[in-house]
């Protein structure tokens, strides 16, 4: 299932009814992707600042909003994560978006440290168009079902510690201009 988005026409708004096939899909985790963690050292060196959302501090770092801003240049963005709808209670304000993304859903099928839980809602959403899948937890069956799959698919794996970074943008942003190979 897939609820949201965002209001504002650059923003392209996207509902389950209104898709334009055009543009790819980007499905986009939060947790070691926008949100990360696992990293060692001292506090005041953490790759990015602490925001308090649903009593848990996460740490993200400033520069994700102005990537995504890129990337819905060339995609179209959705939520792909265990917080569901919760990723748009606090994120688009902390990253600076015009407003909400639309989500996927996962019947209660979330578990930490795996990806393959989310095939099913996003091959759902994506059917037939190319997608690329940001997340930390990609595993062999989530690569299995890429190759499987019919339509131009692309899996970029971030380090929890690191998360999205300007060389994932710019492969995200190549892909499509290369006609989805590579």
């Amino acid at each position: 299932m897939v609820q949201g988005a965002w209001p504002r026409a650059r923003w392209r708004p996207r509902y389950a009814e209104i898709v334009e096939p055009e543009h790819p899909v980007l499905a986009l985790d939060v947790d070691g992707v926008i949100s990360l963690f696992g990293f060692e050292g001292p506090m005041g060196e953490a790759p990015g600042r602490f925001h308090l959302i649903n009593g848990m501090a996460h740490c993200i770092p400033d520069g994700i909003g102005p990537m995504l801003e890129r990337l819905a240049a060339c995609y179209e963005i959705v939520w792909a994560t265990g917080w569901e709808d919760r990723a748009n209670e606090r994120l688009p304000e902390i990253l600076g978006l015009p407003g909400e993304l639309p989500f996927l859903t996962f019947d209660g099928r979330a578990r930490f440290g795996t990806a393959h839980w989310k095939i099913e809602a996003i091959d759902r959403y994506a059917g037939k168009r190319p997608l690329a899948w940001v997340d930390d937890s990609i595993d062999e069956t989530c690569r299995a079902w890429a190759d499987e799959r019919s339509a131009a698919t692309l899996l970029v794996h971030t380090e929890s510690d690191v998360g999205l970074t300007e060389k994932h943008v710019e492969a995200l942003l190549d892909w499509p201009r290369a006609g989805y190979t590579g």
